[in-house]
């Protein structure tokens, strides 16, 4: 005879299994191609990736091995030519139309003649936003990024680390459930970019945002992933997706622990099968 409790640890064989969430971010068999004067391009080729709500996901590779072409593909800034890449369950096109996702380039991007929360409220402005919409969020983005108190200042009076968190605020403003970062962090000094890190994560705890982030640094991808997706050279291809069961709460020491070093000799390896050291 069973008791109550061994009873409730089965399943009712008659009850449905419980619905997956759907993917964030779908892709299968991507292959894109740039026609060009010197002939074809094969910038992606057969890419098939899943994102779930809320991951953080790094992709990381070689110069020229498709990372930014698959983030501007995700953002419909480019169009794959093969296979089929869905943005909560839209086309990429049909999402960006409906507000999903915000972007952050390489460089700030921030237009000199504009304080930095006339930056931010650029694009609420192009989008419509009435001005006591475009004043609530920019205050709320500042406050988000630790940039209260800056929004009167111009992008040449903050350093470079504060302009960023500024590009980043701007891409937040709009609340969009995905935020697409192009290695956002490169041209900044270690020290700058170890705290940036350190508030990134801070931020992606706060929001729940679902996170894809380009970057050439291997402790950077480590340290900051739910997810690490590993890409070949040219035609991008992901050569190993690691998932990181490193603990939510990071300080930067965890660098140093045998879990953290574990992941990015994977990563490492990653690299190597994909021939990432070739020319």
């Amino acid at each position: 005879m069973l008791n109550q409790e061994q009873i409730d640890g089965f399943a009712d064989p008659g009850e449905p299994a419980p619905a997956q969430a759907a993917p964030v971010i779908a892709a299968r068999n991507v292959s894109l191609t740039f026609q060009t004067d010197d002939g074809p391009v094969h910038a992606l080729k057969d890419v098939n990736l899943t994102i779930g709500k809320g991951e953080f996901v790094s992709f990381i590779g070689p110069s020229g091995c498709g990372k930014t072409t698959l983030l501007r593909a995700i953002a419909a800034l480019e169009h794959p030519t093969g296979g089929t890449l869905t943005v909560n369950g839209l086309t990429p096109d049909e999402a960006r139309r409906q507000l999903a996702y915000g972007y952050v380039f390489q460089a700030a991007g921030l237009y000199p003649w504009r304080t930095i929360e006339k930056n931010i409220k650029l694009p609420l402005e192009i989008m419509g936003f009435d001005r006591a919409e475009r004043d609530r969020r920019a205050e709320a983005v500042l406050k988000l990024v630790e940039l209260d108190g800056f929004g009167g200042k111009y992008p040449w009076q903050l350093s470079g680390g504060m302009q960023q968190r500024a590009s980043i605020a701007r891409a937040l403003a709009f609340d969009a459930d995905i935020l697409l970062m192009d290695e956002p962090f490169g041209a900044l000094d270690e020290i700058v970019r170890d705290h940036l890190n350190e508030q990134l994560l801070a931020l992606w705890a706060r929001t729940e945002k679902t996170i894809c982030f380009v970057t050439h640094s291997i402790p950077e991808a480590v340290y900051l992933s739910t997810k690490i997706v590993v890409m070949s050279p040219r035609p991008g291809r992901i050569t190993d997706v690691i998932d990181s069961h490193l603990p939510a709460e990071r300080p930067l020491d965890i660098r140093d622990t045998p879990e953290f070093l574990e992941i990015a000799h994977r990563v490492r390896e990653g690299l190597r099968a994909g021939h990432a050291y070739e020319d």
